[in-house]
């Protein structure tokens, strides 16, 4: 049973939850209702002055019937049988016009909103890909268009903004990626010279791995940028397609990715939609963090399919506790867990926040809970394209 809190709060939102439509069709309405009670009691009062300025008040008025009889009835009787059908026939015609006039309110306010409408479906169609799309709207210069206009003005702001991230990304990769490579190649170089000294090895070594772990910021850092911006790209992909291919990159390592891990997989077919690389780098990520916050002789789970009518991939790894408050924070850009802010050597902290923003950019959703003795469970779910 609803308490008298909940009912009273109820009510005080109900204003909220009406549309605009049917507020304005009431408040003609009601503007129409009072608007009539008024006409009413003026022309009651009108009709009753007109009355006794004809016939005088206390008087008895004598009329012969059509069969040839004569009656007397007093003037204010007559007068107040009159008035009362006059009143009756008014509230009728009133109740009558006045459904007529919500009716006629109804369609005025849904002409007079139409313009929103079209606000509302273009802000609704807003993305990255769609941005020269205009409102154009014509008509007078009233409040409406000035609205429509402001908004297209923003739209071509935001196309600006766009257009200058792209050039900023792609300027970014080349002159970041440049550097990184040479200094790559030139640590390579000198440490095949037989002549280095064993102090200069450990430090060329130390500079190499630092330029490795910058070179892969940067790659993590730009794919974040890539996979926040609308698609560009899109065709069907099969996730399953997409895990073997990973897990053949994973196996094919040269270093060797925990070995002491085991990785089991339970791959079905899922197709669904998409950019085929950020989907690589999605599953890429999550086998990836898998195997870096597992235990000694840990398992990774790797599963595909059709989940809920949506395609889904979902990893699941061995691994220590993690707190259920923690995991939300992991898909934050450089978040690690209290146990792994020291070894930054394990990774940047941007690989889930890259699912995320993929998972994000393809209209799905992800979500992860602790696994049981530890360890941690994620499952991305993505539009299922039918065959």
């Amino acid at each position: 049973m609803t308490s008298p809190t909940n009912l009273l709060r109820d009510l005080r939102e109900l204003p909220r939850r009406v549309s605009v439509r049917l507020r304005l069709t009431l408040l003609y309405g009601v503007l129409f209702f009072f608007a009539g009670c008024l006409l009413m009691a003026v022309t009651y009062v009108f009709v009753g002055q007109s009355f006794s300025d004809v016939l005088r008040p206390g008087s008895d008025l004598t009329y012969r019937t059509s069969e040839g009889f004569y009656y007397t009835r007093p003037v204010d009787e007559l007068r107040t049988g009159m008035l009362a059908q006059l009143v009756k026939r008014m509230v009728f015609a009133l109740f009558g016009v006045g459904l007529m006039a919500l009716v006629l309110g109804y369609i005025v306010a849904d002409r007079a909103l139409a313009p929103l409408h079209a606000i509302t479906a273009a802000a609704r169609r807003l993305s990255e890909s769609t941005l020269h799309e205009r409102i154009a709207l014509e008509g007078p210069e009233d409040e409406i268009k000035e609205l429509a206009d402001t908004f297209d003005a923003m739209l071509a702001r935001l196309g600006d903004a766009f257009d200058s991230q792209r050039r900023f990304v792609a300027n970014a990769s080349h002159e970041l990626r440049t550097p990184l490579a040479i200094n790559r190649t030139l640590l390579e170089v000198a440490l095949t010279d037989p002549e280095v000294s064993p102090d200069m090895m450990t430090v060329g070594k130390t500079l190499l791995a630092t330029n490795a772990r910058h070179e892969r910021l940067i790659e993590g850092l730009l794919l974040l940028a890539r996979s926040e911006r609308e698609l560009t790209t899109r065709k069907v992909v099969d996730l399953k397609e997409v895990a073997d291919t990973v897990l053949e990159s994973v196996r094919n390592r040269p270093e060797g990715e925990r070995p002491d891990v085991t990785l089991n997989t339970e791959l079905t077919s899922a197709d669904t939609v998409g950019d085929p690389v950020l989907l690589e780098h999605l599953i890429a990520n999550l086998v990836d963090n898998a195997l870096k916050h597992n235990v000694e002789g840990g398992e990774v789970f790797l599963r595909t399919g059709v989940l809920d009518g949506a395609a889904a991939c979902q990893v699941e790894n061995s691994g220590p506790v993690i707190p259920a408050y923690e995991i939300d924070r992991l898909f934050e850009p450089f978040r690690r867990l209290n146990s792994d802010r020291i070894e930054s050597a394990k990774g940047a902290g941007l690989g889930l926040s890259i699912v995320r923003s993929v998972v994000t950019a393809h209209r799905g959703t992800v979500v992860a809970s602790p696994r049981p003795g530890g360890g941690l469970i994620i499952t991305v779910r993505l539009p299922l394209q039918a065959r």
